[in-house]
């Protein structure tokens, strides 16, 4: 009766934890993606499989395995492992720890893994604690973070730890874990209910990558399901779950490549209104931050070009800074750059004139490189005439002097053609 009691008690406290942390894996083998990672033949998967693990910081986005991979390797270790977090730890606590670790390790009782998440938060004087326990052996250090390491950690502790970079995670690998939980009998859903497969797709489309987002929101449709009778997780549950979101912007059907088009079309056009609403709009819809900031950094390439390089600048500024602190804050940064893409002078000459010469080089002989601009660095070029006749423009007024750079067979063509826009005048 003890027994079967305590059987009870451990079930209804294993469901009261949320999915995603009752879906987290134990082992390698039930991890999903981060092949480059911790896939079969990584350096880390070895170092875990044979129990010599080294101080290592995982550092990627939410929702990646962060948390799970160490709680893999707390499972699979023959060493302690303590865990903490940054927000709700401080010195004292590490100080207990690594005392407790120094004599454990004097005791012959082995090393102790203790695990950092949000290690981020912790300052300067806070890392400097663990910097000569991690450099003597007295701890292995596993620190998580969402944040770029070479900015937020302190570089003699981030020197001594091995940056292993996590990836979001896919959709087809999303949607796996999804499938997993339902059928899990223990930790998921036991079959208790069946998911269109567009629902499901849907989910990992929206999540973005998070794997807990997707856990969250298939719990939270679960629950909207009816107790008895027929139960089908559908896309119309799904839409009382994720709300005006899911209605607003769908990433893979016609609606998200109708957006991207009009967005990029809009700031080509110089509507700054109508660029930042159609960036809104992605906002609102979960798109990815990078996927966005890519279409910035393409159109002030493509279609300011050189009427305003500096558009260029602002663009891959904003691209960076809009990864760096990631969503709300994305919007600010990328919302500046756009607006200036869209009032700034127009020029495609640069995008034409790669495609022209590309287009040259695929279909029509263009000849060799003319001999005075070859390679002359090496024995027995001048043999060859090699650069022989070469004018050193530098050498000359102005430092520019007329001589021939391109091939014979190309004498003549033109692929910059100047446009007269803003600063794309063309040169001498």
């Amino acid at each position: 009766m003890e027994n079967l009691f305590g059987n009870l008690f451990e079930t209804e406290k294993r469901q009261t934890k949320p999915l995603a942390d009752r879906m987290r894996p134990e082992r390698l083998s039930d991890f999903v993606g981060q092949e480059s990672a911790v896939g079969a033949g990584s350096p880390l998967r070895r170092m875990i499989e044979r129990d010599v693990l080294q101080s290592v910081l995982f550092y990627g986005p939410p929702g990646t395995g962060k948390t799970t991979l160490a709680k893999v390797i707390a499972h699979v270790t023959g060493e302690k492992f303590e865990a903490i977090n940054a927000v709700s730890s401080g010195v004292p606590e590490l100080r207990k720890l690594i005392a407790k670790a120094q004599e454990d390790r004097r005791s012959g009782r082995g090393r102790t893994i203790v695990f950092i998440d949000e290690i981020h938060r912790f300052n300067k004087a806070q890392q400097d604690v663990l910097l000569p326990y991690v450099e003597n052996g007295t701890i292995v250090l596993i620190g998580a973070t969402t944040e770029n390491p070479f900015f937020e950690i302190n570089s003699p502790l981030l020197s001594r730890m091995k940056v292993v970079r996590l990836e979001k995670l896919q959709a087809p690998q999303i949607q796996q874990i999804l499938e997993r939980a339902i059928a899990d009998p223990e930790r998921g859903f036991g079959n208790s209910f069946k998911a269109e497969p567009e629902a499901l797709r849907i989910i990992a489309d929206f999540a973005a990558g998070d794997a807990r987002s997707a856990l969250n929101i298939l719990e939270q449709a679960e629950f909207m399901l009816p107790e008895e009778g027929e139960r089908v997780l559908t896309v119309a549950t799904l839409r009382s779950v994720i709300g005006t979101a899911l209605q607003r912007y769908d990433k893979k059907g016609d609606q998200h490549y109708d957006i991207i088009s009009a967005f990029i079309k809009s700031m080509r056009g110089g509507d700054a209104d109508a660029a930042l609403h159609y960036l809104a709009r992605m906002i609102e819809g979960g798109e990815d931050v990078r996927f966005v900031a890519r279409r910035v950094v393409i159109c002030a390439a493509e279609d300011v070009g050189l009427a305003d390089p500096q558009a260029l600048v602002v663009a891959n500024a904003a691209a960076q800074a809009a990864d760096f602190v990631g969503w709300p804050e994305a919007q600010i940064p990328l919302a500046e750059a756009v607006c200036y893409i869209a009032n700034a002078p127009k020029s495609n000459t640069a995008y034409m004139g790669i495609a022209k010469a590309r287009a040259d080089v695929r279909s029509r002989n263009c000849g060799s490189v003319p001999k005075h601009l070859r390679d002359a660095h090496y024995p027995g070029a001048a043999k060859l005439g090699h650069g022989i006749d070469y004018k050193y423009p530098h050498n000359f007024p102005g430092g520019w002097v007329e001589q021939q750079y391109l091939p014979d067979e190309l004498v003549g063509t033109r692929y910059y053609i100047p446009s007269g826009h803003g600063q794309d005048k063309g040169r001498r």
